[in-house]
């Protein structure tokens, strides 16, 4: 389950962005082999928030594009497939029934203004910011150069699923 808030005014939320993302998450959960209920927050707020935000959890005093909080704990460079297959969660990981993997902040207004410095379509940026958060939800991370490619490459090809190209 996709639990979206939005916690900000400056750009529109249409149902068709939220229908869109909602898809793209359950694709890309589904592709790294999630396979049971799940529940993810997906908030989105303003470059002040943002900034807030990361000063508070990440001690970086600027605004960014999208935030991650992941539930559950992973080792250092194992992605979530390996873990999923291999790990029993006990009741704490779960609400309701559904495996908690975390939370996502997106400065939607951040994601506008790259959108226009990167030269394609809104949609494109939100949808990339998503899938993104979601990978370092299941424990993706773009540190090292052999882990970036990875994830890059995981990134492109949920993308290329719903036709969404640079």
């Amino acid at each position: 389950m996709l639990l979206i808030d939005n916690r900000q005014n400056k750009i529109e939320v249409t149902d068709e962005l939220e229908d869109i993302l909602a898809k793209i998450i359950d694709f890309a959960l589904k592709e790294e082999q999630v396979l049971i209920d799940y529940e993810i927050s997906l908030i989105f707020i303003d470059n002040n928030e943002i900034r807030v935000i990361n000063k508070e959890y990440r001690g970086i005093d600027k605004e960014t594009d999208v935030l991650s909080f992941p539930m559950l704990d992973y080792s250092k460079s194992k992605v979530f497939k390996d873990i999923y297959l291999n790990y029993d969660f006990d009741d704490s990981y779960f609400d309701d029934g559904k495996l908690v993997l975390g939370d996502i902040a997106i400065s939607l207004e951040r994601a506008k203004e790259q959108s226009e410095e990167y030269g394609h379509s809104f949609l494109r940026e939100v949808c990339y910011l998503s899938v993104h958060s979601i990978l370092h939800l299941l424990g993706y991370d773009h540190m090292e150069e052999d882990e970036k490619e990875i994830m890059r490459n995981r990134e492109e090809y949920i993308l290329q699923k719903f036709n969404i190209n640079r």
